[in-house]
């Protein structure tokens, strides 16, 4: 009965941590598409034979953070901006961690753990 237990504790830790990755993934991914769409299209250049937007680090860094402190937008524990950058003008990447906290705290579980995820959005020009 006690093994029965602990994989029932286990089994539910484990799908907690899913299910809380994968809201902070969906946090992360909805930022790179806010920083990848923060370009003022009137400066959009072709430069040989490749568009280029005026997308920069500090302006994707900036959309993120206010996005993330956008009322209502998430409701996770300790989310701490990692990184937003570009790295060519037309990819944002965002990296976001968050506190994720297991249904049951035992010596085989953590009280926290700090979990990170990245995403990538690129601007979308027609």
């Amino acid at each position: 009965m006690v093994l029965g237990l602990i994989i029932v504790f286990g089994l539910s830790a484990a799908t907690s941590l899913l299910v809380e990755r994968q809201r902070l993934y969906a946090l992360a991914d909805g930022a790179a598409i806010v920083a990848a769409e923060s370009f003022d299209p009137a400066q959009v250049r072709l430069i040989a034979g490749v568009i280029r937007a005026p997308l920069s680090s500090a302006l994707v860094e900036a959309e993120v953070r206010n996005y993330l402190r956008t009322p209502g937008i998430h409701s996770l524990e300790g989310v701490v901006l990692e990184s937003a950058t570009t790295p060519d003008s037309r990819h944002a990447r965002v990296e976001l961690s968050s506190l994720w906290r297991p249904p049951l705290v035992s010596q085989f579980f953590p009280a926290a753990l700090r979990i990170g995820v990245s995403a990538q959005a690129q601007v979308f020009i027609r």
